[in-house]
């Protein structure tokens, strides 16, 4: 006999999938997460239809068997995974605005809806009288379930788990088929406007779950706790049970495994019915569980009849979370979060991921010196968080819970520019934009229910310390009533919600993106009673934007943490991008972001603003915080090193400190290496140590520079790295080398012979020819012994050119971008205002060679500014080039700051192999530098030496260089060396790196244009040829995407300059 289910709308008239109050229907309670052995996986194959609409969906109807091949309207599918990424529909990128009309609870008429079904049998080896339940661990965005033909439950609330008790309409003995409708839009989709793809379907695990039907512990909640001292130890463990009968309940403490598995004590109760237990078992001084010291004990759990036991084992830590003066403290110490903002993203699969995928990202975050992650904006797939007690990581779990998207319903009507300040923006949307659901008293259960999903699903993990209301979804009386749940079932946790501006209730205050200045200014004032104190602590949810080539400012941002301790530290945005991989039918492939799906509205490339490329591989941007949150930090008083420890809860004893002393000049040469011997230096202080004493007695070349280098690397394996693993490093100079003589001595006046002609002027030596454009005032080639060094630019007809402009970074966008296009810095012409000609005989200097001065004005059409350029070529009679430049602003209306000032050489492609003395073997940039360390360093092409941005931009700039050189393959192959010359002006001397004695130089194979236009990698045309740029100053990078821009000093200004540059043959 058919059993009757449940009727497709819970109110008549109203769709499930468009009703604020439905949003579980025949749904079990949420619980711990937990898959027993007993269970079947239903992940993999399964039929699929796909419909525009609803109503044009199947109808699954009871049957007996599921046919062999699915007839011709449906196709097959795999579970996890996203439709739109199988070939049905089309991914959506939004940030912030809806992709759908803003009238909530409604929804599109056009729903795209898709039906899944499978056949499974029950093993025959599980108890014929057991629950069953039917687990999906993440369905995006709604979805009504069938088993048997017959309708057992509904389901909303993307990011979260949901059981069902299908014990009454399963067939044990035969064959049985689950059908799952799943909906693209549902009234939970206002709700669920996180800044990601839009993607549907069954997209985690699917569990048949088989439980004891007699006696069975439905749910657990273990808490610890720790004495006054945080010595001693309780764990207080609150158990579901249900039974039919007489039982024992029992808790046991144990060891891990692998650590011997000794009890440490345990507790037990009889029952006679279903209830709530309450056990505690005290343990003697356990070692505690923090981010640095993931130390873990296994919980076993038992419920015991005459019939059989049931055991379920939890991992679980000893910590205590509390406010303490005002700081976030775990075990009596306040902490530091030095944290990314991680979202569920696979280049491939979505929000399907892999676990291997997960544990590889964990594995980088531990080994990149990152303790914290906050799960944006959603509960992560729950197998994280195993992961993350065992790695030690400190977690903010977030609820699946955003509605950003009502921000531009009200702000856009209003016509309110994006560039007003924030806060006033604030002022003038967010009360109207909350009234839509987060202060609207219809909303208020679904709100809650996210808190309580993702509250009951992870409350078991150590790792979990904050728990948080959502993001982006403005201030109301809902987000209040989240609080007030979490409070109450779980006292233990802290609670964080950024939209709560005055932490009205939340446990600390909460902001994104604010200017260090900012920053600081809250830090002493938001919160703070007369006599200084404060009650909450201040942290950064989101900070230092990692879109493209960025973030600058994390040095600064780690200096206020350290300075201000009521900072506790913040959350990069973010940790990937995530470009979805995509192949053209014309050949070409990328990884995709708004719009390349012909998605629209969307927000284009702000998908893509992760320490990681797609790939999830790191970008520039995760090696440099990794050296900015180094744990350990070394500075040099006089003759003593001194080590500051900044873990929270370790010493040092677990590092190896070794030094080495190093010269660089053509090549390294190890002067001594040494293991430091540390003292004890507890957490959060210092101690000295002596500088090696072969730093006092080296012996070493006059024009080299000597370096100690200092680095702190693991001294045995942990779970996330092998020993040796470096986690901090210190450099520091010794000797410092003189520049050599400008040109050298310029021999007798028949070696240079000058030919002029009416539009050229070539200067020949015995082995080399250079010619220079009399018409325009710049070299347009350089040979020696015939072959070309330097070739004419096809657009410019210039082989060296002064040059003010590089492609736009993501972070430039915004502000600086528009503003150097609206001063035409992108669009220079160049006049010829004189020239002069003189042999070194002629100007008085002594000996012979030839010296031509060009002066130019560069300047845009239009406009009414420009540098007059003063460009003079010193040749020796031996083939050395001189370039030194002098720049002065001109007109009446220039611009503040531009990109850059240096030049652009055009070289021979055969040039393809780079060697050079300066910052490396990354790209370096005034407020990005400090995990690049002085060093010689070489790439085999020029290739390798571009960053691979998923998006196209300016990049792989290297400051801070001695020399440069550009050759042919091979150690003695043809090619190019550049020096810093004399005759810097103290305007570029103040660049960053350049009062190391160093210069930018950059390397590539496309030009600015071509970059500045790419969409994609594959869009980028190679010139035939090697491009090189020397710059004496470059501007930084900053987070003007989304924060704050470039710090004013670090911009190029718009002022007079001058510099030079030796350029000379090499292997020829």
């Amino acid at each position: 006999m058919q059993i009757k289910g449940i009727t497709l709308q819970q109110d008549e008239g109203k769709p499930d999938y468009a009703n604020e109050a439905v949003f579980r229907r025949n749904t079990l309670p949420p619980r711990s997460y937990y898959i027993p052995e007993t269970s079947l996986i239903l992940n993999g194959r399964w039929s699929f239809h796909y419909t525009s609409n609803p109503l044009k969906a199947p109808i699954p109807v009871p049957t007996t068997s599921a046919p062999d091949h699915p007839d011709e309207t449906w196709t097959s599918i795999e579970v996890p995974g996203h439709w739109q990424l199988q070939g049905h529909g089309i991914p959506h990128y939004t940030n912030t605005q809806y992709p759908i009309p803003v009238c909530p609870p409604h929804v599109p008429t056009e729903n795209p809806t898709g039906t899944y079904k499978r056949t499974f049998r029950v093993p025959s080896t599980w108890d014929c009288g057991s629950q069953l339940r039917l687990r999906f661990d993440g369905v995006d965005s709604a979805y009504h379930v069938w088993v048997n033909g017959t309708l057992i439950g509904y389901a909303q609330g993307s990011r979260n788990p949901h059981e069902f008790d299908v014990t009454p309409y399963i067939d044990r003995n035969g064959s049985n088929e689950v059908s799952v409708r799943v909906y693209q839009w549902c009234d939970g989709s206002y709700i669920e406007d996180q800044d990601q793809w839009w993607l549907s379907g069954i997209y985690r695990d699917v569990h048949l779950i088989s439980l004891p039907s007699e006696a069975r512990i439905e749910d657990w909640f273990l808490r610890t706790n720790l004495d006054a001292e945080y010595k001693d130890g309780t764990l207080e463990a609150t158990i579901d049970v249900v039974t039919t009968t007489t039982a024992t309940v029992a808790v046991t403490v144990r060891e891990l495994p692998k650590n011997g598995g000794d009890s440490l004590g345990g507790a037990q109760q009889k029952v006679e019915g279903d209830g709530k237990i309450h056990l505690a078992v005290p343990v003697k001084d356990p070692a505690k569980w923090t981010a640095e010291t993931p130390y873990l004990y296994s919980v076993e759990l038992s419920i015991t009849t005459s019939s059989g036991t049931q055991t379920v084992r939890q991992n679980i830590g000893f910590r205590k979370v509390e406010l303490i003066n005002g700081l976030i403290s775990v075990n009596g110490r306040p902490i530091k979060l030095r944290g990314v903002n991680r979202h569920d993203h696979h280049p491939r699969f979505g929000r399907a991921v892999p676990l291997d995928f997960i544990r590889r990202d964990l594995l980088l975050m531990k080994r990149h010196n990152i303790n914290a992650l906050r799960c944006s904006h959603y509960p992560s797939d729950p197998r994280l968080f195993e992961i993350a007690d065992e790695l030690g990581l400190w977690v903010v779990d977030e609820a699946d819970l955003e509605c950003h998207g009502f921000y531009d319903a009200v702000a856009r009507p209003q016509d309110i520019p994006e560039e007003m300040d924030y806060e006033e923006r604030k002022k003038l949307t967010f009360p109207q934009a909350a009234k839509y659901t987060t202060d609207n008293p219809s909303w208020k259960a679904a709100y809650v229910d996210r808190m309580e999903q993702m509250v009951h699903r992870d409350k078991n993990h150590p790792s979990v310390i904050i728990w948080s209301l959502g993001n982006e979804a403005f201030y109301g009386q809902n987000h209040k009533a989240m609080y007030n749940y979490a409070k109450e079932v779980d006292p233990g946790r802290l609670v964080h919600y950024e939209g709560d501006a005055h932490a009205e209730s939340a446990d600390m205050f909460s902001y994104m993106y604010p200017s260090v200045e900012r920053l600081i200014k809250l830090a002493k004032t938001e919160g703070v009673k007369h006599d200084g104190t404060f009650d909450k602590p201040v942290v950064l949810c989101e900070y230092a934007h990692a879109m493209g080539n960025g973030p600058g400012w994390l040095e600064d941002y780690e200096e206020a943490f350290r300075t201000y301790p009521r900072l506790q530290g913040g959350f990069i945005w973010e940790w990937a991008n995530h470009g979805l991989w995509k192949e053209e039918p014309d050949g070409k492939s990328y990884y995709a972001y708004g719009g390349d799906f012909g998605d629209f509205p969307n927000d284009g490339t702000f998908v893509m603003d992760g320490l990681l490329h797609s790939t999830h591989e790191p970008t520039p941007g995760l090696i440099e915080f990794k050296k900015v949150i180094e744990p350990v930090k070394v500075a040099v008083d006089e003759d003593e090193l001194v080590v500051s420890n900044l873990y929270n809860f370790v010493g040092l004893d677990h590092l190896t400190a070794i030094y080495k002393l190093e010269q660089f000049s053509e090549s390294t040469t190890l002067l001594a290496t040494d293991v430091l011997d540390l003292p004890e230096v507890k957490p959060g202080s210092s101690a000295r140590v002596a500088l090696p004493s072969k730093a006092h007695s080296f012996k070493c070349e006059a024009a080299a520079e000597v370096y100690l280098t200092v680095s702190f690397t693991l001294k045995t394996a942990t779970l996330w790295a092998e020993a040796g693993h470096e986690i901090a490093w210190f450099q520091h100079r010794l000797q410092a080398a003189e520049l050599p003589d400008p040109a050298g001595q310029l021999g007798t006046s028949q070696d240079l012979d000058v030919i002029i002609t009416d539009s050229a002027i070539t200067v020949t030596g015995p082995s080399f020819n250079l010619t220079f454009d009399k018409a325009h005032g710049y070299l347009t080639r350089w040979s020696v012994n015939s072959t070309p060094l330097l070739e004419p630019d096809p657009t410019t007809g210039a082989a060296i050119l002064p040059s003010f402009w590089r492609p736009p970074t993501d972070n430039d966008n915004p502000s600086s971008f528009p503003y150097w296009q609206r001063f035409g810095v992108d669009a220079l012409t160049t006049q010829l205002r004189s020239i002069d000609l003189a042999t070194a005989a002629s100007s008085g200097e002594n000996g012979e060679g030839v010296k031509l001065t060009f002066k130019t004005y560069h300047t845009p059409p239009v406009l009414d500014w420009g540098y007059l350029a003063t460009t003079t070529y010193t040749i020796s009679p031996g083939g050395t080039l001189s370039v030194a430049v002098s720049l002065r602003p001109a007109g009446s209306y220039p611009p503040a700051h531009i990109p850059r000032a240096g030049l652009d050489l055009r070289l021979p492609r055969r040039l393809d192999s780079v060697k050079w003395l300066g910052l490396g073997p990354g790209e370096s940039y005034p407020d990005k530098r400090a995990a690049q360390r002085v060093g010689v360093w070489a790439a085999d092409s020029v290739d390798a030496l571009e960053t691979p941005y998923d998006v196209p931009q300016e990049g792989s700039n290297r400051m801070g260089t001695r020399w440069v050189t550009v050759r042919e393959q091979g150690a003695a192959g043809a090619g190019l060396r550049v020096t810093k010359a004399k005759g810097w002006s103290r305007e570029c001397e103040a660049e960053p790196a350049v009062a190391d004695r160093g210069f930018s130089f950059r390397v590539a194979r496309h030009k600015d244009a071509v970059v500045a236009v790419a969409k994609h990698p594959c869009d980028l045309v190679a010139e035939d040829a090697t491009l090189l740029r020397l710059d004496a100053r470059v501007a930084g990078v900053g987070t003007g995407a989304c924060g704050p821009a470039v710090r004013e000093d670090l911009l190029v200004p718009v002022k007079e300059m001058a510099f030079a540059f030796r350029l000379e043959a090499v292997g020829i």
